[in-house]
């Protein structure tokens, strides 16, 4: 089967140009209402009409260029100012003096904040810097001097724009930096999941040949020289293998974008698996199992997971303690988890041990037992005490799904 990939967004932005669509229409309508409240003082109310008609249907008509910043282009913004700056010099033309002396709002009034602000969205606070000087020459253009209120409008939509604008630019900076670690995390997982793969087959051989050519000697011992040289590599390369690089969307607007390559999973049962079935093959003279009479069901991934650590115990049993020693398994079906227990008769672990191997590169316990379990939402807790054997509970919650197991209920 074929991989698949998931692509997941990440994005500050969208919610930004869906509230700066809204703000348009609204303050379209405020400027509008203003407009009809103060008709009777117009000197020239056909222009302010003949105005406010051509800002309706621009801003519906242009409602999708402020859907994203690929819509939102450079001539789109420029344009959009245009209209603004357009009805702020037309305010002398159509109002009376008095009351642009007075401290009335201009024809557009609060819209062309909205203008300000695409530029804010679309290319951060510089552009933001831009578009909010040109609004302010203008102004102070409309009315002819400096007055207080002028000045005072003018310093807020020029502070808040290049506010928003660097907010902007920190936001996408943040998703950028959110995708590589989201791409760190599924990538050590996934090497951490090969680990586990290869620690339980490949390694194990290697071992085997290194420890037995050197047994046999002549030729044999070269064999086995050189497999003990791969598995030194191989257990460096999947302890600390490479990170790809994060991918990010090419286009800003779309947030950050992390894509998930899904490997193809065995096909497998797609209901609930009883996990006293997975490990019956573990029984034998020297395994003894002990199990509930109901089925333990588990979903299939968590159900083979935990399988798979049961198994790497073993195998650390048999290699530690000998081909001699007794194991008993032990499956503890509770009403919120389950526990699976893994006790052995052999001379148990030195204390520091397990650290040691984990530094070395030897991950039977940290990958293959506990990094199954935590990925499984459960845990792994190892009590061992020199002379007297060494126990391995396994605790999996009763909806843990594993990697692998999503992936095949998923295709």
């Amino acid at each position: 089967m074929p991989r698949r990939e998931r692509v997941m967004r990440m994005s500050v932005e969208l919610p930004l140009w869906r509230a700066l669509a809204g703000y348009r229409v609204l303050t379209m309508l405020y400027a509008i209402g203003l407009c009809a409240t103060a008709y009777s003082h117009f000197v020239r109310p056909w222009l302010a009409v003949a105005y406010y008609a051509v800002l309706v249907v621009w801003t519906l008509a242009t409602l999708p260029r402020v859907a994203s910043a690929p819509a939102c282009t450079k001539r789109f913004l420029a344009a959009d100012l245009a209209v603004a700056l357009t009805g702020i010099l037309l305010t002398p033309l159509a109002d009376n003096h008095e009351r642009i002396a007075g401290g009335g709002p201009t024809l557009p009034s609060i819209w062309t904040a909205g203008a300000v602000l695409a530029f804010a969205l679309k290319g951060g606070w510089r552009w933001a810097a831009v578009a909010s000087t040109a609004v302010a020459v203008v102004n102070l253009v409309e009315r002819g001097r400096p007055a207080r209120d002028t000045v005072h409008n003018v310093i807020l939509v020029w502070v808040a724009s290049i506010a928003i604008g660097y907010v902007v630019e920190v936001a996408r900076a943040s998703e950028r930096t959110l995708a590589r670690a989201l791409e760190i995390e599924a990538a050590t997982r996934e090497r951490e999941r090969l680990a586990r793969d290869i620690h339980d087959g490949v390694l194990q051989v290697l071992a085997m040949v290194k420890r037995r050519g050197a047994a046999l000697g002549g030729e044999a011992a070269d064999l086995g020289r050189l497999a003990g040289e791969q598995e030194v590599a191989l257990r460096t390369l999947v302890s600390g293998g490479l990170v790809p690089v994060s991918r990010v969307s090419e286009d800003a607007s779309d947030g950050a974008v992390v894509r998930v390559v899904e490997e193809p999973y065995e096909d497998g049962p797609a209901g609930p698996v009883d996990l006293r079935s997975l490990l019956a093959p573990y029984a034998c003279g020297r395994v003894s199992l002990a199990e509930p009479g109901a089925p333990v069901l588990l979903p299939p991934g968590a159900a083979r997971e935990v399988a798979a650590a049961v198994g790497a115990a073993l195998d650390n049993v048999r290699r530690h303690a000998g081909e001699d020693a007794r194991a008993w398994l032990l499956v503890e079906d509770e009403p919120d988890e389950v526990v699976v227990t893994v006790r052995d008769d052999g001379p148990g672990i030195p204390e520091g041990r397990l650290a040691q191997a984990e530094g070395e590169g030897r991950l039977g316990v940290a990958q293959s037992i506990r990094g199954r379990l935590r990925d499984l939402g459960g845990g792994a807790e190892l009590i061992s005490v020199p002379g007297q054997g060494t126990e391995v509970e396994l605790k999996i919650p009763k909806g843990a799904e594993g990697a692998r197991g999503k992936k095949a209920e998923r295709r």
